[in-house]
Parts: C-alpha cells; sequence; structure tokens
C-alpha cells in the first residue's frame, strides 16, 4: 500500500510517498525563498511560496511511482495545543483535501512536531518506540523543546512538552550568527561546515532555569566575539558548542527527573554532525539522518499509514 504525506512549513515545501510493501519512502522538497540578509518570512509571503511551489513538488513525486494512494496525511498545525496555528500549513493542507476527495481516499491529519518525531524514528528504524514512553528532542528554527512522548490510540503519539528554550530557539540562534557572518538563510549547513574549520576548544556552561534553558545570552556572546575580531570559524564553532551545552544541561535534568528513557532528536538543528557525535557517545541518543531531519513530509506519509487500519511496521 502506498501512502502520501504534504507538508508546508515556514521553511520548506514537502511531499513524501511511503511503501509499505518495501519499507521505502520517495520525498520531494523545495525550500521557501528568502532574500539575502533576511531571517525569515512572513506568513503571508510562506502562503504565497507555498501555493506556487506544491503542485510542483506534487508532480515531481508523481513521476517517481505509480500506482494508486490509499490514503493522504498533511500536517495542519505546529503541534497538537491548542492556540497552535500557522497559516502556511492552510495550503498543504487545501490541497491534500481536495485530493483525498478526488480519489475518494482517507485524509489524516497531523501536527507539524508528530511528523518530525515519525520520520527521525524511521531513519533510525526505531518506529517500534510508538509502542513505548521516550523523549523526544524537537530543535528546529521555531522549536527547541523536550517532549515526553506516550502511545495514543487516536493518533498514534502523544506529546507532553517537559523541558525548552524560554527566548531563542536553536535554529533561531544559528541562523541569526549565521547571517551575522553573511551567510544565507537558513544558515545551518554553512556554518556547521565553517564550525568545523575551527581548532579552538570552548566549554560552556548553559543558562538554566530548572530544566528549561536560555540561549538569548549565546548570541550576545557570538556578536562581540565578531566585534572585537574573532575569526568567523571560532564564532560558527562557539554558537555550536553552545547549542550543545544547553542540550546537554536539558538531558542531565531530564533523565533524572523522568529515568532512563532512550531519547530521539529531530529537527533541522539535529542534522548538525557535531551534535549527533557528541549527544549519541553521552546518552546513546537516536538522531534523524539528514534527509530526514529538516522539515519533511516523510514522517507524515508515515502516520498516515500506521492510522490505516490493519497496516502495521
Amino acid at each position: 500500500m502506498q501512502f502520501l504525506g504534504i507538508d508546508t512549513s515556514n521553511y520548506t515545501t514537502s511531499a513524501a510517498l511511503y511503501d509499505t510493501s518495501t519499507n521505502v519512502i520517495l520525498q520531494k522538497k523545495k525550500l521557501l525563498p528568502v532574500k539575502d540578509g533576511e531571517k525569515g518570512l512572513r506568513q503571508s509571503d510562506a502562503v504565497f511560496h507555498h501555493t506556487v511551489q506544491l503542485p510542483q513538488v506534487v508532480s515531481d513525486l508523481a513521476q517517481d511511482f505509480s500506482g494508486t494512494v490509499d490514503a493522504f496525511g498533511v500536517s495542519v498545525f505546529p503541534r497538537r495545543a491548542e492556540g497552535s496555528y500557522m497559516p502556511c500549513f492552510l495550503v498543504g493542507q487545501s490541497v491534500a483535501q481536495s485530493l483525498s476527495s478526488v480519489q475518494r481516499r482517507p485524509l489524516h491529519t497531523f501536527s507539524h512536531q508528530e511528523g518530525h518525531i515519525a520520520a527521525a524514528l524511521y531513519s533510525t528504524g526505531k518506529l517500534s518506540l510508538l509502542q513505548e514512553k521516550f523523549i523526544a528532542f524537537h530543535i528546529s528554527g521555531g522549536t527547541t523543546e523536550a517532549l515526553l512522548v506516550t502511545p495514543n490510540s487516536d493518533h498514534i503519539l502523544s506529546c507532553e512538552r517537559i523541558a525548552c528554550s524560554l527566548d531563542l530557539k536553536a535554529g533561531q540562534l544559528i541562523d541569526r550568527v549565521g547571517v551575522m557572518l553573511g551567510m544565507k538563510f537558513p544558515c545551518g549547513a554553512e556554518l556547521e561546515k565553517l564550525a568545523e574549520k575551527s581548532t579552538s576548544q570552548y566549554r560552556l556552561k548553559p543558562t538554566m532555569k530548572h530544566l528549561d534553558c536560555c540561549l538569548s545570552g549565546l548570541e550576545n556572546q557570538c556578536r562581540k566575539l565578531f566585534e572585537n575580531g574573532e575569526c568567523p570559524e571560532n564564532v560558527a564553532h562557539y554558537c555550536m558548542c553552545g547549542v550543545l551545552a544547553a542540550l546537554v544541561g536539558m538531558t542531565d535534568g531530564l533523565l533524572e527527573k523522568y529515568g532512563n528513557l532512550p531519547i530521539v532528536f529531530s529537527g533541522g538543528v539535529a542534522s548538525n554532525a557535531m551534535l549527533k557525535s557528541e549527544l549519541s557517545a553521552r546518552y546513546g541518543a537516536y538522531f534523524a539522518a539528514p534527509a530526514f531531519s529538516a522539515d519533511n513530509a516523510a514522517g507524515i506519509a508515515v502516520l498516515t499509514a500506521l492510522s490505516e487500519k490493519g497496516i502495521t511496521l
């Protein structure tokens, strides 16, 4: 059976097809265009670009598979919580509803965050964790939080936020530092390459309030380093060391409070190789493969399959 997922986040237009007979996911995605020097998009611009890009992304995906789609899935809000809403998800929802109606196939709705978690579990071969309790970090430009994930009979998984950044999100910090260094938004991949050139060693103490972290001070520290003439690679490395310190502080506190639960990292920032190496070694944590870390529809396609009766993975 084949299941089509759609996700129209504030960063990426994406569609994915999950084939349960082969356990293979085909995906197509396209970043939303951001002008040089800018640090993001207004929602009105995101809606416009998704409206232009989504038909082509779906068309490109359709060329790579044959047969029928058995059910459709789409992300309709950032997280499954009261008041969680972003207009950009309306584009994907409208297209998915139209396809579902014309094809007379079921439509399942999820949160963008649930899709990230499912994509990470699929890419690490750990979908079985959906049957137990675990801690999931979602680290991106819009979110830096830890979730207590438990099985849910209605929508596969339930997510309870148990820790977060109280100010800047990790992706925001990385993008702001990257733009300061002259990079094009989003800056994660370019900042990572630059940081790898640094030979400096930094041991930073995170700013914590109980289980939550604060990242705005790191932006100020990076700016001060840059203005004082520190080389760009060291500024980039300092930034990533600060993010790592915050995640370690959060994880240590969470494991102490909730016990030795499995830990899963998802979101665009989780594709950073240094974070993956350090946190995997320290906690045995599971990380989404790079292709499934940044915003994508793959997890939505997997959750759609799991929502259909008789489908087990």
